[in-house]
């Protein structure tokens, strides 16, 4: 049992953040096997691991753990990998050689020229992420965010305890400190300070990850319910739901129990991007639904009347 000191005062400091790296760190985790991911997933991705040797030496080595640079808090709740990576590569040298010797011991060719491998596995990692995570990107970017605004509603309507009770199988409050369940770990660790971060991550699976060993960076990163429908082909709707609203309008309020886009919706989908516009629009109108910006992009998701439809 692993206890991450959080009383009710650091309710208030609570916050969610969705990190590419996270994904892109937790990812690679799974390629180790067991059951998560899905195994279409992995049975694609496992062969392409060959085109990025220094990725591996640092990620797959026998003590199953990451360095700490690697995995940044985020500074905003939908940070880029761009803007991930930059924060990486301004991670100074002395501690990269530190954390990647620590994680992989052996690895002194990294360690003899740590600008120049640090430089290799910066594009290793683009390169993993345009391949093995981009096609799932849009599904796990909008798992956490359903995950988010489910904690606010949840907050809303029960108190700020909601935010972390039930947050995960492995995780449990005490209204003193977060319990995670790990028979082979033990530990007790002092918040120190810095707000908790909670990371939805889709590929942590039934594992929880814990950072908390650098100044100012305490996180966890946690797989968002309902994980298990990111390898699934978009839900169906009942044959009640679709009778009232018929088919195409009742899938399209099915899906949004997470944000979508309208081009989001059409790919899911299979429409049209017009066909998809007006049935979002007919459905906001009809108060199922309600739109939201995330930066340049219009994200549509269900209101609590929509939830009580779809799934009433």
């Amino acid at each position: 049992m692993i206890e991450l000191e959080f009383g009710p005062a650091d309710l208030a400091g609570l916050r969610f953040a969705h990190s590419p790296m996270a994904e892109v760190v937790a990812s690679v985790f799974a390629l180790r096997g067991g059951v998560w991911p899905h195994t279409s997933w992995r049975s694609r991705v496992t062969p392409m691991l060959q085109r990025w040797p220094t990725l591996r030496a640092v990620l797959l080595g026998p003590r199953g753990y990451a360095p700490d640079f690697l995995t940044p808090v985020p500074r905003r709740a939908r940070p880029t990998l761009d803007e991930e990576l930059a924060v990486v590569a301004a991670t100074p040298l002395d501690v990269v050689v530190e954390q990647v010797t620590a994680a992989r011991p052996g690895l002194e060719w990294f360690a003899r020229d740590p600008r120049t491998s640090l430089g290799l596995l910066l594009t290793e990692i683009r390169a993993y992420f345009d391949a093995a995570i981009a096609p799932v990107w849009t599904r796990l970017r909008s798992a956490a965010e359903a995950e988010v605004a489910a904690r606010s509603r949840d907050a809303a309507d029960r108190g700020a305890r909601a935010l972390v009770e039930a947050l995960h199988p492995r995780l449990a409050w005490d209204g003193s400190a977060l319990l995670i369940r790990y028979p082979d770990k033990h530990g007790r660790w002092g918040l120190g300070g810095p707000d908790l971060t909670l990371l939805p991550t889709g590929f942590a699976g039934d594992h929880v990850y814990a950072l908390h060993d650098e100044p100012g960076c305490r996180a966890l990163w946690y797989a968002p319910r309902g994980f298990g429908n990111l390898w699934t082909p978009a839900p169906e709707p009942s044959a009640a739901l679709a009778g009232l609203l018929g088919p195409t309008r009742a899938a399209v309020l099915t899906l949004l129990a997470a944000p979508h886009s309208t081009g989001q919706v059409a790919d899911r989908l299979g429409l049209a991007a017009g066909t998809a516009s007006h049935h979002l629009t007919t459905l906001r109108d009809a108060g199922l639904i309600a739109a939201g910006r995330e930066g340049r992009r219009l994200l549509y998701q269900r209101t609590r009347l929509g939830d009580d439809l779809t799934t009433g």
